[in-house]
């Protein structure tokens, strides 16, 4: 016999696994019995499409056997002589009270804590029981776990059936649609088979009913939790991915033992793994409108990453106990949250053989909807109450006494904001030193390095209390602090990131040999590729412009002053791009392309927004000026926002985001949601962790790097049903510097070696060196402040320290000196929270430079680009769009370095030029040349440098190398970069390779632009 590869054949396979048979009618008899299922499949029974009642939505022959065989009392006093008899008054108003209880709690919390009906109680399912206690063991195997196969459902249209719908004791949580790509056919047609085939009208597709509905072929799997729609269609439906992951993206490895997708019945859906699926992660949740006070109940089910994630912590925990560190690099649009909240709550109950192993958790975040989170999450479970404990700003109590008094109360959850965490933590009562601890990290990033970690250490360390001699005093102070820095074993970490810096891999992530060197990864990945692949976050830098800016400036004094050149560029720069007609004319862009490329188009529904980033307050008001002016001018129905912090001054007046906008600056997230308002001018704010939909397009007036690029341009990747694209209008960056900024964390972001420890030794000697400070006055200084010596007895160390710091060093000396020094306290800070061993001399030292840097005078450094602005005026300024392009990025894991031990260095000369010729320079210089100075103009002065300056081989010779190598090599990436501009611009071209005297000034100009940059 030929295999079936039909959609049959898949819906045999999995019902062969799971049930031993092949699907063919089963169930009780005339006589309930307590059949086992079949001992060839993995604990389901196979159920019969006969026994499924279509009116109330259950499968009645696992009901009832279920509750006679677990309940018979109960069951008895029913009154139903037999079951199956669909005109029993008894057996109607027992179903219709299941279903009235399903239709207003959801199945989910049915199952969870059962009915009453009348003066009777009903269990309807039991969950995974401790395993010493035996009668729960032997009820939780009563459960029935049924899966039907071509279940006619519907009431109406009797023909209809789904592939396979799952049951537990009756009642349905899963179902169904298969698909065989072999036949042409794929999950993409299963989804669209739920949209046009399946009425949420039907009592089995209705909200709560089903947990989930699954879309499956032989490759890939999707989920939903709720069909939605109008006129008898669930077009509305969200299906989400529901895979593993592959290669760092989207669908699933290839499985060596059977099918792609197999992992879905083999090991999410066991018995035992579905099991707990229903008492640690399903839930529906009450979202309210902050604005409206509406209600809209939401049904949740993990995805896979969610699930799989968790699932592994907990694992390690129970394994590994306390003291371990744990770093999770899920990309934006992973749901963070929910798994935060999920692993928060499961962690509590961990257990290492038959010890809890935490007493507390501690969760660490500056995001206010991760608190509420939690309680929705564990409202499922517990009383809220009685488990959470958020620390809090006001109230009437101390941030400690608040700490301090839920750890009392026996609070298993606690939430506190970065900023508090270490505050509170530092006093906690002699009472909870010792205590195990499991500290989640929200958005972890260099923040919980160093000092923080090192107070969140001291906090919860189990403090020793054998007494030390007087001589040995000062010794044990300095162990005591050495080892407060510590991660320690009694505090396991976890932490989550989308952007992983150098310190968070080298501390949290996982040490992993490879030659001579030691690289860090993460525990757990869910990639920016993958989460882009599956549709749960939008690619940014798919539609990206860049806009070039053309000027002309020109001398406004009579004489010729001389200004440093580097500096005035810079100046100049900043000045063309704040200029009032820069500002219009940018502004002018930015209004025609939303309206005529967004609202035009209909992006979004018509509800788009669009986020402009500033870089600095002063010209975040300038364009909410702009902005209204011009909104006014061409009639538009739409507004700007301005968000700033503080209470600048704008043309001699206090501003503020609430005179300014006319409302609450609390209320700026929620007006942006409503009309008339479609621009949100920013200043440093909404640039990181604020999630908003709606929000389409960006245009871009802030130099950006690395992270930073990354965080400001993710703002508008969060996906909404109708949003299909983003769109970046971008006026300050280079595209090479976002692709590099993406690429380190489009995959998984792996650490290349650890920070060098050594290095610090070489750091203290080139410190001690310079004999600014004598080991005798490092020492008097620890030990008056270890001793809490008042202040003024540490002065006067510090002062003659500072005095010889004057004195002895010149400007040179003093810049390396006090770089040295910042190098050494930044890096030990980091590496005492992770080395192994502690090193007093460095503690010492550590302390010392501590107070003695914020006391080190700055060298005076005359600003040489002063006045240059006074001196000239803008001339003619004009941004035009470049091509839309797709950013595209590496496909492969990215490496960053370790934190960096090296510091001090020297100040740079400054280049003078006169007025006259730095205006030459920038706009007259090729003049005569070109068709058209200015486009070249820009070239030369904002495309090439950066280039030249970003290549690999030049970069290398400026680090390590000394200027006359430099040079040559600088040489070659400027004619790498001229020659790769040919087709973009020949004349160019021609004139660098034919016009010696061109040649010999652009190549002068831009070593002079880059070699000090």
């Amino acid at each position: 016999m030929k295999t079936d590869t039909s959609e049959k054949g898949l819906e045999t396979l999995i019902m062969r696994h799971l049930t031993g048979a092949d699907g063919l009618p089963s169930g009780a008899g005339d006589i309930v019995a307590e059949d086992p299922p079949l001992t060839d499949g993995s604990g389901w029974f196979a159920g019969s499409p006969a026994s499924y009642d279509r009116e109330f939505a259950v499968d009645t022959d696992p009901l009832f056997t279920f509750l006679q065989v677990t309940q018979p009392e109960e069951y008895g006093k029913l009154g139903l002589s037999d079951y199956r008899d669909r005109k029993n008054i008894a057996r109607q108003k027992f179903l219709a009270r299941i279903q009235g209880e399903v239709s207003r709690r959801g199945t989910i919390d049915v199952l969870r804590n059962g009915i009453k009906h009348g003066p009777l109680s009903f269990d309807l399912f039991y969950g995974t029981p401790s395993p010493e206690n035996l009668k729960a063991v032997a009820r939780h195997a009563a459960n029935r776990f049924s899966i039907t196969r071509q279940l006619a459902y519907s009431r109406e249209e009797t023909k209809r059936a789904l592939d396979l719908c799952a049951f537990i004791n009756g009642l349905p949580v899963m179902t169904f649609e298969l698909k065989n790509s072999l036949t042409k056919q794929t999950v993409e047609d299963a989804i669209e088979q739920y949209r046009r085939d399946r009425d949420p009208r039907e009592t089995l597709f209705t909200f709560g009913r089903c947990v989930v509905h699954f879309a499956v072929d032989d490759s890939k799997i999707a989920m939903c939790t709720a069909l939605k729609g109008t006129k008898g269609m669930a077009k509305d439906s969200w299906f989400l991915p529901f895979d593993q992951g592959w290669n760092d993206g989207a669908g699933n490895p290839p499985n060596p033992n059977g099918l792609k997708t197999d992992y879905l019945w083999k090991t999410i859906l066991t018995p035992a793994g579905l099991t707990e699926i229903l008492e640690n992660y399903a839930q529906i949740v009450e979202e309210v409108n902050p604005k409206t006070g509406k209600k809209k109940r939401v049904q949740i089910f993990p995805r896979y990453h969610q699930l799989d994630v968790v699932r592994k912590i907990l694992a390690d925990v129970r394994e590994k106990g306390a003291g371990e560190r744990y770093l999770i690099q899920h990309s934006a649009g992973s749901g963070k949250s929910n798994s935060i909240a999920w692993l928060a709550h499961q962690l509590i109950c961990s257990r290492n053989g038959s010890k809890a192993v935490f007493d507390s958790i501690i969760v660490v975040t500056d995001r206010r909807i991760l608190d509420k989170q939690i309680r929705e999450t564990i409202k499922g479970f517990s009383q809220v109450g009685s488990i959470i404990g958020a620390v809090k700003e006001g109230g009437g109590t101390s941030k400690t006494e608040q700490l301090s008094k839920f750890l009392k109360d026996g609070k298993k959850i606690i939430i506190t904001t970065v900023q508090t965490f270490p505050f509170v933590l530092d006093t906690i009562g002699e009472e909870h030193r010792g205590g195990n601890f499991a500290i989640i990290i929200d958005e972890a990033h260099s923040s919980q390095s160093g000092r923080t970690a090192a107070a969140v250490s001291a906090a919860l360390a189990e403090k020793d209390e054998d007494e030390d001699t007087a001589e040995d005093w000062i010794n044990a102070q300095l162990e005591a602090r050495i080892k407060s820095k510590k991660l320690l074993n009694n505090a396991s970490y976890f932490a989550f990131t989308a952007t992983p810096k150098n310190k968070t891999l080298e501390m949290f992530g996982i040490p992993c040999p490879e030659g001579d060197e030691v690289k860090h990864r993460p525990f757990h990945g869910y990639t920016m590729k993958q989460a882009i692949q599956e549709g749960f976050i939008l690619d940014v830098l798919k539609h990206y412009t860049p806009v070039d800016s053309y000027y002309r400036l020109a001398k406004t004094v009579e004489g010729d002053p001389e200004f440093d050149v580097k500096k005035a560029r810079k100046k100049l720069r900043v000045y063309v791009e704040s200029h009032s007609k820069a500002i219009r004319d940018k502004a002018e862009i930015m209004v025609d392309h939303f309206i005529e490329q967004v609202i035009g188009q209909n992006k979004i529904g018509g509800q788009a927004r669009a986020m402009v980033v500033t870089g600095s307050i002063q010209r975040a008001i300038q364009y909410f000026f702009v902005f209204r002016d011009y909104l006014t001018e061409i009639k538009s129905p739409y507004r700007a926002i301005v968000a700033f912090s503080g209470e600048p001054e704008y043309k001699g007046e206090k501003v503020s985001e609430a005179k300014l906008n006319g409302f609450p600056s609390n209320d700026i997230a929620d007006r942006i949601q409503e009309d008339p308002y479609r621009f949100l001018i920013c200043a440093d704010k909404f640039q990181t962790g604020y999630d908003e939909p709606l929000l389409h397009t960006m245009y871009v007036d802030k130099a950006l790097n690395s992270i930073k690029a990354v965080q400001t341009l993710s703002r508008l990747n969060r996906a909404h049903p109708k949003k299909h694209d983003v769109f970046v209008l971008d006026f300050q960056n280079d595209t090479k510097a976002i692709e590099e900024s993406f690429a380190k964390f489009y995959r998984t972001t792996i650490l290349s070696r650890e920070t060098d420890a050594n290095k610090l030794h070489t750091l203290k000697g080139e410190l001690d060196a310079y004999q600014v400070y004598a080991p005798e006055q490092i020492d008097a200084l620890v030990e008056l402040y270890l001793s809490g010596a008042d202040r003024d007895k540490l002065d006067p160390i510090l002062d003659s320290c500072v005095a010889v710091y004057n004195a002895e060093l010149d400007e040179e000396g003093q810049v390396d000196f006090k770089g040295k020094a910042k190098a050494f306290t930044r890096t030990y800070d980091f590496l005492a929270t992770i080395l192994p061993y502690g090193v007093k001399e460095w503690e010492k030292l550590s302390i010392f430079l501590n107070f003695l840097i914020p006391k080190l005078p700055a060298p005076k450094e005359e600003d040489l680009a002063k006045g240059i602005l006074e001196s000239i005026d803008m001339d003619s300024y004009r941004a035009e769009k470049q091509a839309t392009l797709a950013i595209a990025l590496p496909d492969a894991d990215a490496e960053i370095e370790p934190v960096p031990t090296s510091g001090g260095g020297r100040k740079p000369d400054p280049e003078l030029d006169k007025l006259s010729n730095i205006i030459k320079v920038f706009n007259d210089q090729f003049g005569g040349l070109f068709n058209d100075p200015k486009a070249v103009e820009a070239r030369i002065m904002g495309v090439i440098p950066p280039k030249v300056s970003a290549d690999p081989a030049y970069q290398n010779a400026k680090q390590h190398s000394d200027r006359q190598n430099a040079r040559i090599e600088h040489d070659k990436a400027l004619q790498r970069v001229i020659t790769a501009m040919f087709k973009d611009d020949a004349q160019l071209f021609k004139q660098f390779q034919d016009n010696e005297s061109f040649r010999g000034w652009l190549t002068d100009m831009v070593f002079r632009m880059t070699f000090e940059d």
